[in-house]
């Protein structure tokens, strides 16, 4: 074999381009390292701008030269880049403004401020960051309008700024955002409309815009959110129907319309084209009509609230179904005939084993309460039917709800006793039976509830003495037994129980005003007109220092206005009218401020 031979021009030039290949990586090296630097220095740089624009806090110790800023607190970074992917900073107390400089973190995937004291208008240099996914500024106190900016934010999955001062309309170009999934803007200040666009939002399962001032009607373009799971349009000022396709998202569990001027009918199938559903509310609008039965076939709904519309008919006997329902409320509506089977629909109530709360006030229901009712759920806490024509008596089978904190039957044609049952209730907070034909004693059973704060027996045909045992109560704020036919002495301990209402007046009370009510010291209206008390008027009355409205006419005091009575600085009304009284008004009284 010949070998070939090499000359050193040949030796010299291959070295040339040896050395220039070398020179050539090292510079594309060199420059992707100083890149890679000018990259890291615009996020620290960035992030020092965040921190500079907030009150001293404890967070940003960490936030200094002597770490990485990927190791500072409520920072994350990449792992291949080291570039800023999230900032995580929720509920740290955070006084100040977001800085425009955020708008440099261009790799930012999620931003959480929740829940702190931010301040001023969302940076539109958000929008700068086509990488991010998650922006959650819920709770703080963010004003001006939507940065129209944000709709370029492409990637964007959830768009949390709830809670907050947000004023303008919701910008059309939202409607561009096709990966996002949850929307939340409620509680705001927000005008306008709801833009048709949202319906191009195919991925959009949460749909959050309640209390705001949003008006006009639902878009029908909505029946396009084919993944909508939780819609919460309340609080507003809508107005029209809703559209029936929207009725067929088949997908929906949580449905709130409540606080608007919404009209129309439910569909009659309504429980089965929402199989899903968990929450449904609607109360304060204009709907009519009757409320459908096929609620029934929605096994999962927990929450029905009807109330406060112009709903009429019978309510339907197969709710029963409903096993994990829990709230049913339908006050404030024109359900009911003033018939004897009204109330029929209860016992089937007693399958639903989750049932805490019943809301039936206000409405045209006739009949008896059913001895049924005691078979209600043992979890039900709040029981209301006040504003019918009941009639009959209070069945003794309540007793058997022993969770019960909130019971009002007022302003009912009931009669009869009060059932010495109720005295089992030891949980209740609130008893209300005002308004009724009630007889009998006040039982002294009802010293046993100690947990009551309030209780009112007024305008029925109530008799005999006040228990003593009313004494019991250690919480109670409001004490109404005006109105009755009660007779006797006012029990010492009952004008020394913690009460800020007490109103005895219109009955047939006797003897003097005990000195003890001078121990009444935060009681706001104290009411004994119109009885059959004598004697003085106590001075110790002048130690209620909280008392604004005092009246103690119609009855048989006598002697001398107290000058007492001038320590009572907050009093705005004072009656001391048709006693026998004698001499002069106290000339401190003319001082008092309010009077």
């Amino acid at each position: 074999m010949k070998l070939q031979n090499t000359t050193p021009k040949q030796i010299h030039s291959s070295t040339l381009n040896s050395l220039a290949l070398f020179s050539i990586i090292f510079l594309l090296c060199q420059r992707g390292s100083t890149s890679a630097h000018l990259s890291n220095q615009t996020d620290k740089l960035a992030l020092l701008e965040f921190k500079h624009q907030i009150a001293n806090n404890p967070v940003f110790n960490s936030w200094n030269t002597s770490l990485h800023f990927c190791q500072w607190k409520g920072v994350q970074c990449g792992h291949r880049h080291r570039r800023v992917i999230g900032l995580n900073l929720t509920g740290q107390n955070m006084f100040g403004t977001i800085s425009p400089h955020i708008g440099n973190l261009s790799f930012l995937r999620f931003i959480n401020l929740q829940r702190n004291n931010f301040h001023g208008e969302i940076p539109h240099q958000i929008g700068y960051l086509y990488r991010l996914s998650h922006l959650d500024l819920t709770n703080n106190t963010l004003g001006g309008p939507l940065p129209v900016n944000l709709s370029r934010c492409f990637n964007f999955r959830a768009l949390y700024l709830g809670h907050n001062y947000l004023v303008g309309m919701i910008p059309v170009e939202f409607g561009s955002l096709k990966k996002l999934s949850r929307l939340d803007l409620h509680s705001n200040s927000l005008t306008g409309f709801i833009p048709t666009s949202f319906g191009n939002l195919s991925s959009l399962t949460v749909n959050f815009l309640e209390e705001n001032h949003i008006r006009g009607t639902i878009p029908n373009e909505l029946d396009r959110l084919t993944n909508l799971v939780f819609i919460a349009l309340g609080e507003n000022n809508l107005t029209g129907t809703i559209p029936s396709s929207l009725f067929n998202i088949s997908t929906i569990t949580n449905f709130f319309v409540t606080s608007n001027q919404l009209t129309g009918t439910l569909p009659a199938n309504i429980g089965l084209t929402f199989p899903n559903l968990q929450e449904f509310a609607i109360g304060l609008n204009n709907f009519h009509g009757e409320i459908p039965g096929s609620f029934s076939n929605a096994s999962q709904l927990q929450k029905l609230d009807l109330s406060a519309n112009m709903l009429t008919g019978q309510v339907p006997a197969n709710l029963g179904s409903l096993q994990n329902l829990n709230w049913f409320n339908i006050e404030k509506n024109l359900l009911g005939n003033n018939a004897t089977d009204n109330l029929s629909f209860i016992t089937s109530l007693s399958n639903c084993s989750n049932l805490q709360k019943l809301g039936l006030t206000a409405n045209n229901f006739g009949g008896e309460i059913p001895s049924s009712i005691g078979n209600l759920s043992v979890q039900l806490n709040f029981l209301a039917l006040a504003l019918n024509h009941i009639s009959g008596i209070i069945p003794a089978t309540i007793e058997s709800l022993a969770n019960l904190y909130s019971l009002n039957l007022a302003n009912n044609l009931l009669s009869g006793p009060i059932p010495n049952s109720l005295g089992k209730l030891q949980n209740l907070q609130v008893l209300v039976l005002k308004g009724n034909k009630l007889r009998g004693k006040i039982p002294s059973s009802l010293g046993n509830i100690t947990m009551l704060y309030a209780l009112d027996l007024s305008d029925n045909k109530l008799e005999g003495n006040i228990p003593a045992s009313i004494g019991n109560y250690e919480k109670l704020n409001m004490l109404d037994l005006s109105q009755n036919n009660l007779i006797g002495s006012i029990p010492n301990n009952v004008v020394s129980i913690f009460s800020l209402h007490l109103n005895l007046s219109r009955n047939l009370l006797t003897g003097s005003l005990p000195v003890e009510v001078g121990r009444l010291k935060n009681i706001n209206a104290l009411d004994v007109s119109n009885n059959k008390f004598i004697g003085s008027i106590p001075e110790t009355i002048a130690a209620c220092s909280s008392l604004e409205y005092l009246y103690i006419q119609g009855n048989f005091f006598q002697g001398i206005i107290p000058s007492a009575l001038a320590a009572l600085k907050g009093i705005r009304e004072l009656d001391l009218s048709r006693n026998n009284l004698s001499g002069e008004i106290p000339e401190d009284m003319e001082k008092l401020p309010y009077l």
